[in-house]
């Protein structure tokens, strides 16, 4: 059989770990490539887009490592941004099986790799962008919406009921408070620190001196390889067909639950606080605009 091909084409789409088993048989070096799009948080998407969490990508990540002709694994990153603490679980799962497996990861960035997204990409030893791909944000933003004139619009009495005087800060029907936005500024800077060392660590003398790159600026994909953000120009296919001629570019895809993958769901139920109280139906419709405002923050 050390003679005998199957086509990458073919052998990505068998079912189970039937791909790797071919590609492996017939001797092929494998190229994994996994696409990390959307937002990045630990609740389920409010809008139809992809969130990127540690949870949803553990198992994807242990295939995309686990083929025996392992040559390299490629992230496509699109992201805005998103939980810190989530592009933190993902990015040291990424290079913990990285150092297991002893291959290289190369990031690729498209429309935007940008705040946790540039977190995500930095978990590569190599990250390559599109001359138009949108490249940085290193900085910590938060946001949010003030509902109290709403509710009282409607004529909702809110109740909240606590135990410590800081068990609710920066409730969003309640007046926003000065010593409120101070103990967040503090947690931001803090956040900002922890960024700015990760980037530091992973990119280390590549990095341009004489220009701030941790003020939350973004940069084109050229500009960004000027800086350092970057280390060349090109698509994912471009650059893993040239480094890695022979080997199987090989998509690991997360996989859908069975009712999903049968067409069930969708609609109201999709949005479980539409049901509820006035609260859920608030966030709800908080969480659907905060995430369509992290992609338009970059004109997307």
């Amino acid at each position: 059989m050390d003679g005998l091909r199957f086509p990458a084409a073919l052998t990505s789409r068998l079912p189970g770990g039937l791909g790797e088993t071919l590609g492996a048989a017939t001797g092929t070096p494998v190229v994994s490539v996994v696409r990390l799009q959307g937002v990045i948080s630990s609740q389920a998407a409010p809008v139809p887009r992809q969130v990127i969490n540690l949870a949803s990508l553990e198992k994807v990540l242990e295939r995309a490592f686990a083929p025996d002709r392992l040559a390299a694994v490629a992230l496509v990153v699109n992201s805005p941004g998103g939980s810190p603490a989530q592009s933190q679980l993902v990015a040291d799962r990424i290079r913990g099986l990285a150092a297991k497996k002893d291959v290289p990861v190369l990031a690729f960035c498209e429309d935007v790799a940008a705040s946790g997204g540039y977190w995500l990409a930095c978990a590569a030893d190599e990250i390559y962008a599109c001359s138009t791909s949108i490249v940085g944000s290193i900085g910590v933003v938060s946001s949010g919406f003030g509902l109290e004139g709403l509710i009282d619009r409607w004529g909702i009495t809110r109740r909240l009921h606590t135990a410590g005087k800081a068990k609710a800060r920066l409730d969003p029907f309640e007046p926003e408070k000065p010593e409120d936005v101070a103990w967040l500024t503090g947690l931001q800077e803090q956040l900002h620190d922890s960024f700015t060392a990760w980037v530091t660590a992973r990119r280390g003398d590549r990095l341009a001196s004489g220009t701030d790159l941790f003020d939350g600026e973004v940069w084109l994909g050229e500009k960004a390889r000027e800086l350092g953000l970057v280390d060349g120009i090109g698509t994912a296919h471009e650059v893993l067909t040239e480094r890695f001629p022979d080997a199987e570019q090989r998509p690991v895809d997360q996989r859908k639950p069975l009712l999903a993958r049968l067409g069930a769901g969708g609609g109201a139920a999709s949005f479980p606080g539409l049901g509820g109280n006035a609260d859920g139906v608030a966030h709800e419709l908080m969480a659907a605009l905060e995430t369509r405002a992290a992609w338009a923050r970059y004109g997307l």
